[in-house]
């Protein structure tokens, strides 16, 4: 099978995976109530904001820094990466919290938009091709196909895609029922970095330590600081 690469549908599906998770999470908020005040609810999804923006870009440099020959900030900030995003943008929601006392979890409410908004972006990365460095690797197995570059790849957004839109139906029935605040979203986290830490093995990656790239280590640190907050939770209930 060939795939020819649609350029210039990034920046669409980014603005769409914006605009639609957003205008979810409004549906879920006015839906299911919200326990903050709207100055509070601002602040959080800006510092969510900032930090997804911020996050994305330097996790990507750090990625891609033995490849880039110029360092002006329009390069730098024309790569990003999703790990970085969530990674940041829960650093950003975090510092918001401090500065605005908020002692409640926010999470669980952004769990689905989130989800939701990553598959939309995954859909550009499909239709990107190579051009975004999104691609898996050279391959064999029977699906793979020429992504633009001539050669047979994993079809690895297809494989992330599948992934996030399995994982939106588990949480939302896990949404359904009583849970401790904000452990659905701390679930998704250990999830899909997971899915992230195995998938990098079959993409293009630069190896920083132990065989693994920044996206893997910092996924690594990521997964074991949310699997003791899960364990955490869970003993705290029994």
């Amino acid at each position: 099978m060939n795939f020819p690469a649609i350029h210039n549908i990034h920046l669409i599906t980014d603005i769409l995976s914006i605009f639609i998770g957003y205008q979810y999470y409004k549906y879920l908020r006015d839906k299911k109530g919200d326990h903050l005040q709207s100055e509070k609810r601002h602040g959080v999804i800006i510092g969510a904001a900032a930090g997804a923006f911020l996050g994305s870009r330097l996790l990507a440099y750090l990625e891609h820094m033995n490849r880039i020959t110029d360092f002006s900030l329009t390069t730098i900030f024309s790569n990003k990466t999703i790990v970085g995003g969530v990674i940041g943008g829960i650093i950003g929601v975090e510092l918001a919290k401090v500065i605005l006392k908020i002692k409640n979890s926010t999470g669980d409410l952004l769990t689905l938009p989130l989800i939701l908004g990553i598959i939309i972006g995954r859909i550009g990365c499909f239709l990107t091709g190579v051009t975004d460095g999104t691609v898996g690797n050279v391959s064999a197995v029977p699906w793979a196909f020429d992504q633009g570059d001539g050669l047979m790849r994993h079809p690895t957004a297809l494989y992330e895609i599948l992934f996030l839109a399995i994982c939106f139906f588990v949480l939302k029935v896990m949404l359904q029922k009583p849970r401790a605040e904000g452990a659905v979203f701390k679930i998704f986290v250990l999830l899909y970095l997971s899915f992230r830490f195995f998938v990098e093995f079959i993409k293009p990656r630069e190896i920083v330590l132990f065989d693994l790239s920044y996206i893997q280590l910092v996924s690594g640190l990521v997964i074991a600081c949310y699997a003791f907050l899960l364990l955490k939770i869970y003993y705290k209930r029994v």
